[in-house]
């Protein structure tokens, strides 16, 4: 008696899991390229570059999967897409004020406790959300700017020493030591002291954390205003290293 084995119901399983693989080299791939691409831009800049980019490979490569197995993703894609267009531009503003959020954290010399002027406003900074930056008058009021116009205004901070302030925002994983980490990235610091002001050492602060990452700033007082981009893509370039070399370390 001879049995006839049909494993054609196979390949569909098979090609699915092959190109979710495949889709996992390509994510880190481009990931790890990309990341060595922008080494020489701020960690925090750079690790969102990474994110969206691994999130894009693998939205990609599951729609490519499902249509490989013969499962159609067309009306999907169209109501993902409708979805997607009804929610921004229902929240236009709101994203417009959290985008502005993160790129005024790296571009804006800013800060909470900065005394600054905004149009007719001006104030001290005692908070800096998702949505808005904080201002505390000589008055007493309270003072709420939306963070997309700090993009689009001139802000004039009157903090004494302000541009002698550098500060670069790094996000790293959980799993790295802190303390180990911190220790690494004062010591590359001391490699830039003929730049830096003597009175004020470097410090790291830790902005927020959770199971999966930690958010610092690293602050800095330069001596010259004009060496301030060429520190931020020193120092960058440095964290960029001691990261990847922690975690080569930890595997």
């Amino acid at each position: 008696m001879v049995v006839d084995l049909n494993f054609e119901f196979l390949y569909p399983v098979i090609t699915f899991a092959g190109i979710l693989l495949a889709t996992w080299v390509v994510a880190r791939f481009l990931s790890a390229l990309l990341g060595r691409l922008l080494k020489h831009v701020t960690p925090f800049v750079a690790v969102q570059a990474r994110r969206f980019t691994w999130v894009l490979i693998w939205l990609l490569g599951i729609i490519l999967a499902f249509e490989q197995v013969g499962l159609r993703v067309d009306l999907l894609l169209l109501l993902i897409g409708l979805f997607g267009a009804v929610f921004v531009v229902a929240n236009a503003e709101t994203l417009r004020n959290i985008a502005s959020k993160y790129f005024s954290d790296v571009y804006i010399p800013l800060k909470v406790g900065d005394s600054i002027k905004v149009r007719d406003y001006s104030g001290k900074v005692i908070e800096i959300n998702l949505m808005s930056t904080i201002l505390l008058t000589d008055n007493e009021e309270l003072i709420s700017i939306p963070n997309s116009i700090l993009l689009r205004e001139p802000v004039l901070n009157t903090t004494p020493h302000a541009w002698k302030e550098v500060t670069v925002p790094i996000v790293i994983g959980s799993e790295i030591d802190l303390a180990e980490f911190e220790s690494e990235v004062l010591r590359s610091c001391n490699k830039l002291k003929l730049h830096l002001d003597e009175r004020f050492p470097p410090i790291i602060t830790v902005k927020s954390r959770d199971q999966r990452s930690v958010n610092l700033v690293l602050t800095l007082m330069v001596k010259e205003p004009s060496r301030k981009e060429a520190i931020i893509s020193d120092i960058s370039s440095k964290v960029t290293e001691i990261v990847e070399r922690m975690q080569r370390e930890m595997r």
